[in-house]
C-alpha cells in the first residue's frame, strides 16, 4: 500500500471512530537511536527499561529453550547480550502492542492476550526449529504472532458488542470475517495490516498479517512461509487447549508443504514442540 492509500484508509478508520494505536514512546526511542546510528547494548536497555511490562515480557521469553533457557539473565543487558540488539528490538515491537491498545473491557482483553502470546511463542519454537530451512527468525515469527489478531481489540474496543453471542476464538476464525465485513465495513485482517504499516513492521510481515487466514502461494516467499508457521502454530494452540480447528483440513497440507514437514510426522512434531512449549511458563 502506498502512502496516500494508507493515509486514506486510517482517516477513513478514524471518521468510524476505529482508532489506530500510536506507537508507544520506548518504540519511537528505540527508532531514534537506530536511525541515529547511536545504538548500544547500554543506550538499548535504558530505553526498554522504562517500561516494566515490556521488561517483564522480555525475559518470560528469553527464558524459553529458543534462546537457551535464560535462567541465570538478571539484567536487560545481559538479555540484549544473549539475543542481540536488533533482535531484542524485533522482540519489543511484538511485546509493546499488547500495552498500546486499551483495556475496555478487561477479562475479555487478558484471554485474547494470553492467546496471541501463546501463538507467538509457539510460531517462534516452530521458526527456531524451521530456521534453516525455512530462513524466517524466532523474533519474525514472534512479532507475526504477536499482531496478526491486534485488529480484533480495536473492534472490540469500538464496538462493545463485537463479541456478543460469540467467544474469542470465535471472532479469530476466518469464517468471522465476512461477518465483520457486513457489520463494520472492515474487518480484523485490514485493521492489523494497518496497524503494522503505521508501526513501521517489515513489509512481508505486514502482508502476512493481512492474510493470515489464508495460505498464499509458495511463490510469495517469506510471506507464504512466515503464514505458514503461524497456521502452524494457530493448530498446535488448538492442540493444545484441545479446540476445534476446523480450517486446518485445508489448510494442513500447504502449510506442511511450506515448511518442509512430512504429513506422516506432524503428530511427533506437535509433542515436540508442545514439551518446549511446557519448558518455561
Amino acid at each position: 500500500m502506498d502512502p496516500t492509500a494508507e493515509e486514506t484508509a486510517l482517516k477513513s478508520l478514524v471518521a468510524r471512530g476505529i482508532r489506530i494505536p500510536p506507537q508507544p514512546r520506548v518504540l519511537l526511542e528505540l527508532e531514534k537511536l537506530l536511525r541515529r546510528g547511536k545504538i548500544n547494548v547500554r543506550s538499548l536497555a535504558r530505553v526498554i527499561s522504562q517500561d516494566p511490562g515490556i521488561v517483564a515480557l522480555l525475559f518470560k521469553t528469553v527464558r524459553s529453550p529458543i534462546y537457551g533457557g535464560g535462567r541465570d539473565l538478571d539484567s536487560v543487558e545481559k538479555v540484549l547480550m544473549v539475543i542481540g540488539m536488533r533482535q531484542t528490538v524485533t522482540l519489543v515491537q511484538a511485546m509493546a502492542i499488547a500495552n498500546a491498545v486499551p483495556k475496555a473491557t478487561r477479562a475479555s482483553f487478558e484471554t485474547f492476550w494470553s492467546r496471541s502470546f501463546d501463538i507467538a511463542r509457539l510460531a517462534a519454537l516452530i521458526a527456531a526449529d524451521r530456521v534453516s530451512v525455512c530462513n524466517i527468525f524466532p523474533e519474525q515469527a514472534f512479532l507475526v504472532g504477536s499482531f496478526h489478531e491486534c485488529g480484533v481489540p480495536i473492534l472490540m474496543q469500538r464496538f462493545p458488542e463485537y463479541c456478543d453471542g460469540i467467544d474469542i476464538e470465535q471472532a479469530c476464525q476466518a469464517d468471522h470475517l465476512a461477518e465483520e465485513d457486513a457489520r463494520y465495513n472492515v474487518d480484523h485482517c485490514a485493521i492489523g495490516y494497518l496497524v503494522a504499516r503505521h508501526w513501521k513492521l517489515p513489509d512481508f510481515i505486514c502482508t502476512a498479517i493481512q492474510l493470515h487466514h489464508e495460505m498464499p502461494e509458495a511463490q510469495a516467499g517469506a510471506v507464504a512461509t512466515v503464514v505458514a508457521i503461524l497456521q502452524l502454530a494457530r493448530h498446535f494452540y488448538h492442540l493444545l487447549l484441545d479446540l476445534d480447528h476446523p480450517s486446518w483440513a485445508w489448510l494442513r497440507e500447504p502449510v506442511m508443504n511450506e515448511l518442509g514437514l512430512g504429513f506422516e510426522n506432524d503428530g511427533n512434531y506437535f509433542d515436540l514442540i508442545a514439551e518446549r512449549f511446557h519448558e518455561v511458563r
